[in-house]
């Protein structure tokens, strides 16, 4: 049997005794195996197992890896593991939960960042500029999250300590339990997103999917000293809206945890829209975490029992997943 690896395992900089103990581990069920694009067929021969990249996994995949058990993506993003084929096929997939909390970091990084304005002021002190600009406090601010799932509540966790008793924390989210899940946190439940965008001096996105959520018309109604914040996905945000948005300084800041290539090219070498390579859920913890996680769902499934954090649950149904883990 093989078992196909994201090449993420093989970046130095995030070795750890959970990885090195953990392959060797697999090594006991078949061949591990680095795999560097789409799945296709030509993949898929004696494949019992994947550790997923986030790149698209093709029905032939599926149709031609007989023995598959399960696809356990090294993330939360699951837009291109196909999840309708497995469910035809009989494949389980799972998430890896599990770096939430240092996404949350991240944001607490950046907030403090903008506000302090640390970005302006290390380009105008390398550019010979030594004058005193306008920075902002946290405490009694105003910090808005959209979306309030585990990643908004673990920021919101957070932050209320930072913002202090005059501080304000809006939220908002479609879920229909909001109101109970924001009430520990103190937070204010707006009913229209672009309440966060007119009141907040920090926005924050915390949202699943790829679908633009923010539009010029939205970025129009921040405050000029304000930033926007996506540590989600570089997609939720319409990449020339807030590009021209920033150069008529309707807010000061966009940071976005995605690279300065593809949609976000037209951001190159603008020193108020901050670029991090989808860096900000990778710290050397949350990797030795990711690695654990996938390790444990991949030796379940070989071993016949239930891995946790299962994406398509209704596959569980499935007589072949039934088979497996010997229900």
């Amino acid at each position: 049997m093989r078992i196909l690896l994201t090449p993420a395992m093989q970046n130095p900089d995030f070795e750890s005794d959970v990885r090195t103990n953990g392959l060797a581990a697999l090594g006991k069920f078949g061949t591990t195996e680095f795999y560097p694009a789409d799945l296709t067929q030509n993949e898929a021969q004696d494949v019992i197992a994947v550790i997923a990249n986030s790149q698209p996994i093709h029905d032939s995949f599926y149709d031609t890896a007989k023995d598959l058990r399960i696809i356990s993506r090294w993330g939360v993003g699951f837009e291109n593991v196909n999840q309708k084929k497995a469910n035809e096929v009989g494949v389980i997939i799972t998430t890896s939960p599990v770096h939430m909390d240092t996404v949350a970091e991240y944001t607490i990084a950046q907030w403090t960042a903008t506000l302090k304005r640390t970005y302006t002021l290390n380009h105008l002190s390398h550019g010979g500029d030594f004058s005193l600009i306008r920075t902002f406090d946290i405490e009694g601010g105003s910090l808005g999250l959209f979306g309030f799932g585990r990643i908004g509540q673990e920021v919101a966790k957070r932050a209320v300590p930072l913002l202090g008793e005059n501080g304000r924390l809006l939220v908002y989210d479609i879920r229909p339990d909001i109101q109970e899940v924001a009430g520990p946190y103190g937070a204010e439940v707006v009913d229209d997103p672009k309440m966060l965008f007119e009141q907040c001096d920090t926005v924050s996105l915390h949202v699943a999917g790829d679908e633009t959520i923010v539009t010029y018309e939205l970025l129009c109604a921040m405050q000029p000293h304000a930033s926007l914040i996506n540590p989600s996905r570089g997609n939720l945000v319409d990449d020339e809206a807030v590009n021209q948005a920033i150069r008529e300084d309707r807010l000061h800041y966009y940071v976005v945890d995605d690279p300065v290539n593809g949609p976000r090219a037209i951001h190159e070498g603008n020193p108020r829209i901050i670029c991090t390579n989808h860096n900000g859920g990778m710290t050397v913890g949350s990797c030795a975490r990711l690695d654990q996680c996938t390790f444990d769902q991949v030796t379940d499934a070989i071993e016949g029992r239930q891995p946790e954090h299962i994406l398509n649950r209704e596959v569980l149904d499935h007589p072949r997943v039934k088979a497996f883990l010997n229900q």
